[in-house]
C-alpha cells in the first residue's frame, strides 16, 4: 500500500523502514523543525536511505519520498501513520486534514483520544481514524540515518472509529503485519496507553536519581521500588474508575502490558512488565524536564482529570501528580492541557456513543 508516516523521530522513522521492508510504498514526512533535524537531513539528502538494526541484523532501505511538503505527502496516501508527540497532534491533524479524503486511514501510534481533535476540525469529512495503545516497535535513533529496534510487542491493541465497512478496514490494517488486536472503543485504547501510568510516575519519581546522577541513568530499571509501586497502582485505579464509568472493562496497567508484551499469558503480570524493564527497555530519561512528563502529564494525566470531573469521579492520585510535576519543573501542566473542554464534549459523546449506545455523559 501507499503510506505516509508523519514525524521523522524515534518511532515514526523505524516504522516507516519497517514497512519499506515489507514491500509498501513510504513516505515520511517532517512537519515541523523541532527535534531530530540533523537525522531527517541525513535521510532526505541520502535519498531516503534508513538504516535498521533489529538485533544482529543490519539491513537497509531507501524511502519513496522523504518531505516537509503536507500537500505531497498527504493526498495519495492510504494510510496515515502519525507519530508525532501527542502534544502537538491538534496542530498536525489540522495541517493534514485539508488534503485528506474520506477513504483515507489515519493511525495514531498513540492517540490520547486524538480522534476527537478529526471531529473538532473537520464537520463535513468522515475519516476512518485508529488509536493504538502504543507502538508495535520500542526502539531508538543511534546514529543520523540509522535506528536500533529494542523490543517488538506480540499483540497491538487498537480502536477503530469509522462509519465504513470495519471488517475491510481491518483488512488493510492487517496488511501492516503488527498483529493488531481489535478493542470495542477508543477510549480503551487511549487510557491504556502505558505512558499515561509509567512515563509519569517514572518520570517525576526519578528527578532526584537523573539530577545526581547527572543523566546516567535507566528509569525502568531502578525506579519502580515496592513504594513507587503502591503509587502504580493508585493511579491505575483511578483509570480503571474512568474506564467502568463509561462500560469499559476494568483492565489493570500490568495486565494490558502482558498482553502487549508476552507470548505466554499465564505467567504473573507484574513479572512481565519487569521482565521488559530488565531486559528491553531503553535508558533514561535523561533530563527531569523529558518528555515523559511534558507530554504524559498534560495530555494523559490531564485527560485523565478531566474525563473523572466529566464523570464525578475523584482522581486524587493523579491531580497530585499533575501538581508535583508542576511544582519541580515550575510548569502549569493543567495549562493549554488535553482537557474535556479542548477535546470538545460533543465529539466525546460521539467517540463514546460510537461503541456505548447507552452512555450519556453527566450534564
Amino acid at each position: 500500500m501507499n503510506i505516509t508516516v508523519v514525524g521523522a523521530g524515534h518511532g515514526g522513522t523505524t516504522i516507516a523502514a519497517d514497512l519499506k521492508m515489507k514491500g509498501h510504498l513510504v513516505t515520511l514526512l517532517k512537519t515541523s523543525k523541532g527535534l531530530h533535524t540533523e537525522h531527517f537531513d541525513h535521510i532526505a539528502r541520502s535519498k531516503g536511505e534508513i538504516t535498521l538494526l533489529d538485533h544482529s541484523v543490519e539491513t537497509t532501505v531507501h524511502l519513496d519520498l522523504v518531505t516537509t511538503d503536507v500537500q505531497l505527502a498527504i493526498t495519495n496516501a492510504e494510510i496515515i501513520i502519525i507519530y508525532v508527540q501527542t502534544n502537538y497532534h491538534e496542530d498536525v491533524i489540522k495541517r493534514i486534514i485539508p488534503f485528506m479524503i474520506e477513504d483515507q486511514i489515519v493511525l495514531l501510534e498513540p492517540g490520547y483520544l486524538s480522534t476527537a481533535y478529526f471531529l473538532k476540525h473537520e464537520k463535513e469529512k468522515s475519516f476512518t481514524i485508529v488509536e493504538a495503545q502504543s507502538s508495535p516497535i520500542d526502539c531508538r535513533i543511534v546514529e543520523p540515518g540509522k535506528v536500533k529496534v529494542l523490543f517488538k510487542n506480540v499483540r497491538n491493541p487498537v480502536a477503530i472509529f469509522t462509519n465504513r465497512n470495519e471488517k475491510v478496514i481491518q483488512e488493510k490494517l492487517n496488511t501492516l503485519d503488527y498483529n493488531f488486536v481489535y478493542l470495542n472503543s477508543i477510549i480503551e485504547a487511549a487510557l491504556h496507553n502505558p505512558n499515561l501510568i509509567v512515563h509519569t510516575i517514572g518520570g517525576i519519581m526519578s528527578i532526584p536519581r537523573i539530577e545526581h546522577t547527572k543523566g546516567d541513568y535507566w528509569m525502568y530499571k531502578e525506579v519502580f521500588t515496592p513504594h513507587v509501586w503502591n503509587i502504580v497502582n493508585s493511579l491505575d485505579d483511578e483509570k480503571m474508575n474512568v474506564l467502568e464509568a463509561i462500560g469499559a472493562e476494568r483492565l489493570p496497567y500490568v495486565e494490558a502490558c502482558r498482553y502487549r508484551n508476552s507470548e505466554d499469558l499465564t505467567i504473573d503480570a507484574k513479572e512481565a512488565f519487569l521482565t521488559y524493564a530488565k531486559n528491553s527497555s531503553p535508558e533514561g530519561p535523561f533530563v527531569a524536564d523529558s518528555r515523559f512528563i511534558t507530554e504524559d502529564v498534560p495530555e494523559g494525566l490531564v485527560l485523565l482529570e478531566s474525563l473523572g470531573q466529566m464523570l464525578g469521579i475523584k482522581t486524587p492520585t493523579c491531580s497530585s501528580l499533575i501538581d508535583i510535576a508542576s511544582a519541580a519543573l515550575n510548569v502549569d501542566f493543567r495549562k493549554n492541557a488535553r482537557t474535556v473542554e479542548l477535546l470538545g464534549k460533543g465529539n466525546l459523546e460521539k467517540i463514546i456513543g460510537f461503541t456505548n449506545h447507552d452512555f450519556m455523559i453527566p450534564a
